[in-house]
């Protein structure tokens, strides 16, 4: 069973149409305390860091237990930024801290006006570390963004990708993975990444 967490950050009816399409038993928790018998949890979201603030302590502290119970967590946009200690979109708010390292907004050459912020549309997947998530990925696969802030690349990184600077679009350390891109706008490929977190609640 995997629990999709609501934290009114985007709406989660595409995220659960693309579960459905592989498969997964999905539930939409309204307390923390639901989360304990999740097999995994999904934490997406689209928008501002600060509406991450929704996620108070008792969530926090029942994801942590989920974490630390060795159960996989997949972050998807928003979600993976949380997965940080901070944002720059908010710096007053912190994030999960489960992965080092602070989120801020894209900065491309001023010299480029070509580039353009908010990053919206198809780019590709660069490879950079090794990972489960991105089992059967081919290099330079396809997936879709919208976002204006990107993590940085670290020991963690899976993946990058490139948009006027590098940034961290596939994470993992353990069962914790993160995805900057929407699998669930991302066809064939967005659907492998969601079998492969999958295979890891298996």
């Amino acid at each position: 069973m995997i629990a999709l967490i609501d934290y009114k950050a985007g709406n989660l009816t595409s995220v659960r149409k693309a579960l459905a399409a592989v498969g997964a038993d999905v539930y939409t928790p309204e307390r923390a305390e639901e989360l304990g018998r999740a097999r995994g949890i999904i934490v997406p979201g689209v928008g501002h860091f600060g509406s991450t603030r929704a996620l108070d302590s008792s969530w926090i502290g029942a994801i942590e237990a989920h974490i630390s119970g060795g159960r996989p967590l997949l972050g998807i946009c928003l979600g993976m930024q949380w997965l940080y200690q901070s944002s720059e979109e908010a710096p007053d708010l912190p994030g999960l801290g489960y992965l080092a390292g602070a989120c801020r907004r894209l900065r491309p050459p001023a010299s480029d006006r070509d580039i353009k912020v908010p990053h919206v549309g198809w780019n590709s997947l660069e490879p950079q570390g090794v990972g489960s998530i991105v089992d059967g990925i081919e290099p330079h696969a396809q997936v879709y963004f919208t976002h204006s802030y990107v993590a940085p690349v670290t020991d963690d990184t899976v993946t990058s990708t490139e948009h006027g600077e590098v940034f961290a679009s596939i994470v993992q350390r353990g069962k914790v993975a993160g995805v900057q891109f929407h699998p669930e706008k991302s066809s064939d490929v967005g659907l492998r990444i969601l079998r492969n977190f999958l295979a890891m609640v298996s």
